[in-house]
């Protein structure tokens, strides 16, 4: 039988061409999915009147800073378990060596990167925490209501890269250039993803925090 994982084409398919179509489909998507909030927001006359550049950067750094909230402080594991997840969801792929070596042969880019050992550590957290998040789902009521098969579904787009990545970086459970073409496969579903599903709040997190911040702080109303 024809082995097309040992086929060269295969991996040369999605290092080259898939990898351009998951930027293509991330950019556009993100967009145009930008533009439409945009428009819906001036649309509602209650939106921009509100919008204040000051109390919006004090929302969005309130928000930022773990244990500053109310809320936050209420939930120390979950507040602990989901920056730590944020943080190396964003930062582990875009700082990790072998990443960093991939822009500079593709595109002449580089900047500084984790030590090895580190990106490692980082990766593991990220897994553990979707574990966390995963098991929460289930198992906390209040969370389990308002569950549905898509959230499994966005929490596992977010997992996949990663423990891929960490099985084919220690060569484990399936040859090594077997789980480097999952890995980038899972990475760029995870990218042509982001604008189409929750994974989006990345971008829209922003937006909807200044208006909160904004609104809150027109009502004198505390930011929680």
């Amino acid at each position: 039988m024809y082995d097309f994982i040992k086929d060269p084409s295969l991996y040369n398919l999605v290092r080259g061409p898939l990898v351009w179509i998951a930027f293509i489909v991330f950019i556009g998507g993100t967009i145009y999915q930008l533009r439409t909030m945009i428009l819906l927001a001036k649309k509602e006359k209650v939106v921009y009147p509100y919008m204040d550049l000051k109390l919006s950067l004090r929302s969005l750094l309130h928000w930022v800073i773990p244990f500053n909230s109310v809320n936050w402080r209420k939930r120390p594991v979950v507040t602990t378990v989901t920056f730590l997840f944020h943080i190396g969801l964003v930062f582990t792929p875009i700082l990790l060596l072998s990443h960093n070596i991939l822009w500079r042969e593709s595109w002449g880019i580089t900047w500084w990167t984790l030590p090895e050992g580190i990106a490692d550590i980082m990766t593991l957290i990220v897994i553990i925490c979707c574990g966390f998040f995963f098991l929460r789902r289930i198992l906390a009521p209040e969370v389990r209501f308002v569950t549905f098969d898509s959230d499994y579904l966005i929490l596992f787009i977010a997992f996949a890269p990663f423990i891929t990545g960490f099985l084919a970086y220690h060569q484990m459970l399936l040859p090594h250039k077997t789980m480097v073409i999952l890995h980038i496969i899972f990475g760029e579903i995870m990218l042509a993803a982001i604008p189409f599903t929750r994974l989006g709040h990345m971008f829209y997190f922003f937006l909807t925090r200044a208006f909160m911040g904004s609104d809150q702080g027109y009502r004198y109303s505390q930011d929680w």
